[in-house]
């Protein structure tokens, strides 16, 4: 019995070729697995540059937030009844075949920008959608730092 044991307690020579084997083999493991983060670090990159055109931008310049909306057929408007004097009230792009045919009223792309401007406002649009199709999105918000205009209103 006490042979036993001190032959289990030394590897034999299948055994520790075995053994290097296994250190070599996690090696060349962990190798493959930072070749592999490494690979998926680029195709995050490529996927985070195609969907670019997936996610919101903000727009403030009337000659591209103008042509994104002309590309999809949207006229300027304002809500209806929103407005008081010299003020179109609350701006909107009207797409055809939307529900804003009865709440919304065309107004000029001078009178849009105006009250874009005044109001200190960038438009948030998409320019395709996650399948590939053009894309209507669009939200006015706040505009952030140091484009932001100031809001000033005039008396009613």
């Amino acid at each position: 019995m006490a042979t036993k044991k001190a032959t289990a307690k030394r590897p034999s020579k299948t055994a520790a070729k075995s053994a290097n084997t296994k250190s070599a083999g996690s090696k060349s493991a962990k190798s493959k697995s930072a070749n592999s983060r490494s690979a998926n670090s680029k195709s995050a990159k490529k996927t985070a540059s195609k969907s670019s055109s997936h996610s919101a931008m903000p727009l403030t310049d009337h000659d591209q937030i103008q042509q994104w909306a002309e590309a999809r057929d949207a006229k300027p408007s304002c809500v209806k009844n929103t407005g008081g004097k010299g003020d179109v009230g609350m701006i909107r792009l009207d797409f055809p075949g939307y529900s804003g045919e009865d709440s919304l009223q065309e107004i000029s792309w001078d009178e849009w920008f105006e009250s874009f401007d005044e109001n200190g406002l960038a438009l948030l649009v998409q320019e395709t959608t996650a399948s590939g199709e053009q894309s209507n999105f669009n939200k006015l918000v706040n505009r952030t730092g140091k484009e932001s205009a100031p809001k000033t209103r005039t008396a009613r």
